[in-house]
């Protein structure tokens, strides 16, 4: 920074100035200061001032299985918010979500000096690993957690199921069968309790769930089981992979959608409207949930308060060409 400051004729302290964006910095004093840096190459210290303001400007993320459309759609989200907001995101992501591995990830990250935390935490055992979480750590989980004091942001997956569910029945289907997802998962959860509420609230009969996990595979053997059932009209999946299995499986067997049987996914993953029928589901908006991430724990590192908040980003609802009245 002296280096930079006796380049362009100026103190160091209006170095720092420039380089903070302060507002009391005339303008040909800031174009003599920034070219001075470009001519010099010159690079702040991260570390240095890390030591003097006691912050990294790094928040560090803990996630798994980034190929699953979710984690990696929610992870991105939280990254570009990171970075609209000044912070750079340190990201571990984990083979297995047990509570061990959490707990180690977390660990390494504030041993790195990260300013907080993220937990992508979809499943109950990373909800349990935050409650080893050390007190005053700031901190978020996305989906899910059984501590009190950590803050959570959340798509509601009940509302979204039951849009869903009302959709097929208010096309007439006496009732609707689902393909769920593993147990475990909070959203499998959430889905599983929107669609039975739906159903029940209709009075409508509730069909014993198929289980599946998340992959197309799962979808395609449900979809085959369900081909061959008597009386299968409505169909909900909890994800659209899963649902995407069903429709070849339906396909196959020769069962028309949504002639026969009208089909439902949860995600509106960038492919669904390409289905074949393009695919009636649920949309997450999982850039909502980043910024509201990035919002709640900038909120913990500015005030030094641990002030649980829980906020839910409502889904919306995609009508494509997979459904249809029932006949």
């Amino acid at each position: 920074m002296a280096d930079v400051a006796k380049a362009a004729g100026v103190s160091h302290q209006t170095v720092s100035r420039v380089l903070n964006d302060h507002p009391n910095v005339r303008a040909a004093t800031r174009a003599r200061v920034e070219e001075a840096i470009i001519r010099l190459g010159y690079r702040r210290n991260l570390v240095a001032r890390a030591l003097v303001t006691k912050r990294s400007r790094m928040l560090g993320v803990v996630s798994f299985d980034t190929t699953l459309y979710g984690p990696a759609s929610t992870i991105y989200g939280i990254e570009q918010a990171a970075r609209t907001a000044g912070y750079f995101v340190s990201i571990v992501s984990l083979k297995s979500i047990d509570a061990d591995s959490v707990r180690d990830a977390i660990d390494y990250l504030t041993e790195q000096g990260v300013d907080g935390v993220v937990v992508v935490a979809p499943q109950r055992s990373a909800g349990r690993a935050l409650e080893s979480l050390p007190s005053g750590t700031p901190a978020v989980a996305v989906e899910g957690t059984h501590r009190a004091d950590v803050s959570v942001v959340c798509i509601d997956q009940i509302e979204g199921a039951r849009l869903a569910t009302r959709h097929l029945l208010e096309l007439g289907h006496e009732t609707v069968w689902h393909v769920s997802g593993p147990s475990d998962w909070l959203e499998t959860e959430g889905r599983l309790e929107g669609w039975r509420s739906a159903l029940e609230a209709a009075g409508r009969p509730v069909p014993v769930p198929l289980a599946g996990d998340w992959s197309p595979r799962a979808g395609y053997e449900a979809g085959r089981s369900l081909a061959a059932m008597a009386g299968v009209t409505a169909v909900f999946a909890a994800n659209d992979q899963m649902a995407l299995g069903v429709l070849r499986a339906l396909s196959e067997e020769g069962v028309k959608v949504p002639g026969q049987i009208s089909v439902v996914g949860f995600d509106d993953i960038p492919e669904s409207e390409f289905f074949s029928p393009p695919l009636t589901t649920v949309r997450q908006d999982f850039d909502a949930v980043g910024r509201h991430c990035i919002e709640v724990l900038l909120r913990q590192i500015d005030s030094g308060a641990g002030a649980c908040e829980r906020l839910v980003v409502p889904p919306a609802f995609v009508v494509r060409s997979s459904t249809a009245p029932a006949r």
